[in-house]
């Protein structure tokens, strides 16, 4: 019997990676499909947004509808979940797949690529054990030829819990395997190259303990995501190989007065898979969240996600730059020779300077940038909250360097506007009258366009009405 396929995310679904998902689910079921010239169109009701998208052009006999969600999780949410069921999913429903996605390859960040995201997967485990995992690598440039050690040992051990890799080139079987046992997971990583600097992450084990060094401190908060990650897949793998007994970490930079907290994803973690901070007390009455996402409407990224989808999908817009608020950073898009090249964006004009003090070096970045090739037009967007609608105003001043550096040497000629995009509960008739409004997209649905709304965004908009 046919279902409709429900894909929830934080994330602005891509068309080419929803396809691969779905392409992947249809595959382990047996089911036939066709897939073509799939676009992601949102659902009106009464001229107001539903906050649910539908995937056009992905058909099969064992499928309804695809349906797009925009959720947002309780803590650590997974980039998508999929669930295949008639009706619009609940909080206490068990999805079929679990996907993470990234665009980073070892060339870039090999600790965010290994290891950063590696803790989603291990805390999803609590609230949905043995669902599916999916790593997909989404690759925007070319993958390196030789994988290096962080991402082969970070590789393997997302095999080790049952988490299965998606989009990367053949990978060696011989190489690429899961640990068989507790020291050859601790016997691999020791034998990994010191870094030039900082804390080696190293293990020692006794009768009945394992020590771990790894700093987990950054700007005197437990925050150092990569490590956070790393410790928590390092755990959740020595449970799966069947160690009972201690993990402590050791040289995590905690000083011994800090308070972990409650409400965290590594103190969830570390709860559940018994890791010890050495020299602090971690509260033992830690209770999980109880449910695991929640229907999003309020915050910023749904406004600018929601631009996002209809000038891609409903016009001819082009998405030259993304950074929807808490997404993963895109990259900068230069069209000028008829194709999109990748162009990675530092975070800082000066990295040495702006970590000396002088924060003036960073580098400001729209939360999303498009292109109207129509009109030679550039969109540089800020999303805000309504209730945080001042505050974006004057960070739309600060886009000159970008726009000097990076709009006006790959975009030479094109014309550059700036704009706010707003979400969430406010005062339609307040927001309509701000002079720097693109679009603000009420908690109810409602769509307001402003004076100086782009002609692209302008267009898409009453497209809208055509659906």
């Amino acid at each position: 019997m046919s279902k409709n396929i429900w894909l929830l995310t934080e994330e602005r679904p891509k068309t080419s990676v929803v396809k691969t998902i779905l392409i992947n689910f249809m595959a382990e079921g047996g089911m036939s499909y066709s897939a073509d010239s799939m676009k992601i169109v949102p659902i009106m009701k009464d001229g107001k947004f539903t906050f649910c998208y539908e995937v056009l052009g992905f058909n099969s006999d064992s499928i309804k509808r695809v349906f797009v969600l925009p959720v947002s999780g309780k803590s650590s949410f997974v980039d998508f979940m999929l669930f295949h069921k008639d009706d619009r999913p609940d909080d206490k429903d068990i999805p079929d797949l679990i996907i993470e996605e990234t665009k980073t390859d070892d060339g870039e960040s090999r600790n965010t690529g290994a290891y950063q995201r590696a803790s989603k997967f291990v805390f999803t485990e609590f609230f949905y054990p043995g669902v599916r995992k999916l790593m997909l690598y989404n690759l925007q440039i070319p993958q390196k030829e030789t994988p290096t050690a962080t991402s082969v040992f970070g590789t393997r051990m997302l095999l080790t819990i049952g988490v299965e890799i998606v989009g990367k080139k053949a990978v060696d079987p011989e190489i690429f395997k899961p640990f068989e046992n507790i020291d050859e997971l601790m016997d691999l990583k020791n034998a990994m190259p010191d870094p030039a600097y900082g804390v080696a992450v190293k293990f020692t084990k006794t009768d009945d303990t394992i020590y771990l060094s790894a700093k987990l401190e950054k700007s005197g908060q437990l925050a150092h995501d990569p490590n956070i990650g790393m410790t928590a897949i390092m755990a959740a793998c020595l449970r799966k190989l069947g160690w009972k007994g201690r993990i402590v970490i050791t040289k995590h930079g905690l000083p011994q007065s800090f308070s972990v907290g409650k409400r965290n994803k590594f103190n969830y973690i570390a709860h559940m898979h018994g890791i010890e901070l050495e020299g602090i007390s971690l509260p033992d009455d830690i209770v999980l969240p109880k449910t695991y996402w929640q229907k999003e409407t309020e915050k910023e990224k749904t406004g600018t996600i929601f631009v996002h989808v209809i000038c891609e999908n409903l016009v001819n817009g082009v998405s030259i730059y993304e950074n929807h608020g808490g997404c993963e950073r895109g990259y900068f898009l230069d069209y000028s020779q008829g194709k999109l090249n990748p162009v990675t964006i530092p975070k800082y004009r000066d990295r040495e300077l702006y970590k000396a003090g002088d924060k003036t070096y960073i580098i400001y970045i729209p939360d999303l940038v498009l292109f109207d090739k129509e009109s030679n037009q550039v969109i540089n967007i800020e999303g805000k909250k309504y209730s945080t609608r001042e505050k974006g105003v004057e960070e739309l001043n600060n886009f000159d360097f970008f726009e000097s550096e990076y709009i006006n040497t790959y975009y030479k000629g094109s014309s550059i506007v700036r704009g706010l995009v707003l979400a969430g509960s406010g005062n339609v008739s307040q927001a309509k009258q701000m002079s720097e409004l693109t679009l603000y997209l009420a908690s109810d649905g409602t769509i307001v366009t402003g004076a100086s709304t782009p002609p692209l965004i302008l267009s898409a908009v009453e497209a809208l009405k055509r659906l």
